[in-house]
């Protein structure tokens, strides 16, 4: 707590012999104001120093960061932030209250594609977890490289002590300093260039109180820096801010690949739900039918169909209505769960434009043709996680060398330099002649290095468990990669034997019904293609999807997929980043007329002589 002025300098009166209302030395008054301005300083900046303006520098830094390294790995950078709807708000503000009104909004809105991705790249919450999860990496780097940049110092106390009948002394002590960590594993203090040290010892009464107090300042320069063990980049803490800066790459390219794949989940979700949609027209379609089939049996019951035979069709017509109401049901579950992955109220009425299914079905299966030998090369060298993988291998490859080097003698050097004012009170004034100064080395011999032998062999260890995850890496999207390939032509045939199936089965039913007129044919026979014809027109929408996502994931796992791109599920990225060398055929090899027979892929081919 400082004291008035008056206070101040009636104490220090006393101390320098002075009556009351006496002139007093400068330096007398200047200690009485040094006091206060001090102590108003240390207050004003405290005071100053709001926790938004360390929030909005934290920002800047962190951001600047993201910038940057995007900007060398990917030659752009993007307009990333982590504000949402309840930043820059006063905590007290929100309530829980304001988070169960907003979930309880009612409205209503029809969606396309565009507008649901836009929607969940605004409103998912695990989405925002992501952002944020590369933020807080950021932010661990901007304190890991805050050690190797010049660290200031400023420290004020003014103070007095004193006793009842003796005298009263008023102090201040005051610091000014800045230091630095050196990437050669060194810390420097170094005098007006980077790390000043003045120290200001206040005034003492001397004993009878006749003695003047001193004013000194005494002015330090200190440099300590292994040779050794811990040199340069085997330090601990320049290795800290090595794995810090590595570990914002892979948060960068992690979140990159994570908003590619959050991307192709929302399109898939959405034909999913689309393709759901006709599922439940089909159905409902199906079942009006069948009750045309009941009420025509129903009507020739009288004289010309077996009572078995109007039986036989109500049973297929429930049979029909309650298919129709379980994909209504599957149908609400299934959009309820996109809503929640959008962030949008479960309360809002949302309902899906068919329009993005039509265009679909108009574009028809956009081919993928890739060999597999170059679909996994173009996968180690762009796919996130890969390239992630290979750096990690880096990473336990530099902690084995780091570990090592922890087992070397210690050779250190601290040598230090100082200069103290002229006493007593001229502390402005030094002398070089009175320069004092010290260098020695500390050696430390590895008699003891039993906790630093563990690390080395644990960090051994664990390199050997990196090789094995580097290798299970690369083996497991190659497999997922030729894996995707065979699905993705599986599920081509798939949609060219429904397409034949749906026209078979539409002829059927139109024959059967045409025959059942007639009375060639029975009720079975009719709700037998009825069954087919429903099942085919089902398949085949959901084959359309299926390939759909079949196609995106796998060229999302070899790297080439760019969810930016406008409408980038109706494209083929592969058209422009492909020689013509680089075209294959399917790891599932088929043909579009014929049957291949089971041996060609059961047994080895037979040598020809």
């Amino acid at each position: 707590m400082a004291f008035p002025e008056w206070r101040q300098t009636r104490i220090l009166d006393d101390q320098a012999g002075l009556r009351p209302g006496a002139a007093r030395p400068g330096w007398v008054e200047c200690v009485g104001r040094g006091m206060i301005v001090g102590a108003l300083v240390m207050l004003g900046l405290a005071a100053g120093c709001s926790p938004k303006r360390y929030e909005k520098a934290a920002d800047r830094e962190v951001y600047r960061t993201i910038a940057d390294v995007e900007q060398r790995i990917f030659g752009r950078t993007n307009q990333f932030r982590i504000d949402t709807a309840y930043t820059g708000r006063d905590l007290d503000s929100i309530t829980a209250e304001e988070i169960l009104q907003g979930r309880q909004i009612s409205g209503r809105r029809v969606l396309h594609l565009e507008e649901a991705l836009s929607l969940a790249v605004a409103n998912s919450r695990e989405y925002q977890t992501q952002k944020e999860q590369l933020y807080l990496s950021a932010l661990t780097l901007t304190g890991a490289r805050y050690q190797f940049t010049p660290r200031f110092l400023a420290e004020t106390a003014p103070g007095v002590a004193g006793s009842v009948g003796g005298s009263d002394q008023g102090t201040i002590r005051s610091q000014v300093g800045v230091s630095q960590l050196m990437r050669t594993g060194g810390r420097l203090s170094v005098s007006l260039a980077n790390d000043l040290l003045h120290y200001f010892s206040g005034w003492r009464s001397g004993s009878g109180g006749g003695t003047r107090d001193t004013a000194i300042s005494m002015l330090s320069v200190q440099l300590t820096q292994p040779l050794l063990r811990g040199f340069g980049r085997n330090d601990p803490t320049v290795e800290s801010l090595t794995q810090a800066e590595r570990n914002v790459v892979y948060a960068i390219r992690t979140y990159s690949q994570y908003q590619h794949q959050f991307a192709v989940n929302v399109v898939n979700d959405y034909f999913s739900l689309l393709g759901q949609k006709d599922v439940v027209r089909n159905n409902y379609t199906n079942y009006l039918r069948r009750v045309d089939t009941t009420k025509y049996l129903e009507a020739r019951a009288v004289d010309r169909v077996r009572a078995s035979d109007v039986d036989d069709a109500r049973s297929a017509e429930l049979s029909a209505r309650i298919s129709y109401i379980d994909s209504v049901a599957n149908y609400m579950n299934e959009q309820a769960s996109f809503k929640l992955s959008l962030g949008l109220p479960l309360s809002e009425e949302v309902y899906f434009d068919d329009r993005d299914l039509v265009e679909l079905s108009s574009t028809g299966l956009v081919r993928a043709d890739i060999d597999r030998n170059a679909a996994f090369k173009l996968a180690v060298t762009g796919h996130m996680d890969v390239l992630n993988a290979i750096d990690r291998f880096e990473d336990a490859r530099r902690k084995v060398r780091i570990a090592a080097d922890q087992l070397k003698p210690g050779i250190g050097l601290v040598s230090t330099a100082s200069l103290e004012s002229q006493a007593p009170d001229d502390y402005a004034k030094f002398n070089l002649d009175d320069l004092r100064y010290s260098a020695e080395l500390n050696i430390d011999l590895p008699l003891d290095r039993l906790r630093e032998r563990n690390t080395y062999r644990a960090s051994q260890v664990s390199f050997e468990a990196q090789v094995r995850s580097l290798s299970l890496t690369l083996d497991s999207f190659k497999d997922r990669i030729e894996r995707g390939l065979r699905t993705l032509e599986q599920r081509r045939l798939n949609y060219l034997n429904r397409q034949a199936a749906l026209e078979v089965a539409r002829r059927r039913v139109e024959l059967n019904a045409m025959q059942l007129e007639a009375g060639r044919v029975q009720i079975r026979d009719l709700r037998e293609a009825q069954d087919q014809l429903i099942g085919a027109q089902n398949q085949l929408t959901l084959t359309l999807v299926s390939y759909l996502q079949a196609r995106l994931q796998v060229l999302l796992d070899i790297g080439v997929l760019r969810t930016e791109t406008e409408k980038f599920w109706l494209r083929d990225p592969l058209e422009d980043r492909l020689e013509p060398g680089q075209r294959g055929a399917s790891p599932l090899p088929t043909s579009d007329e014929d049957v291949i027979p089971p041996d060609r892929y059961l047994e080895p081919p037979v040598a020809t002589p």
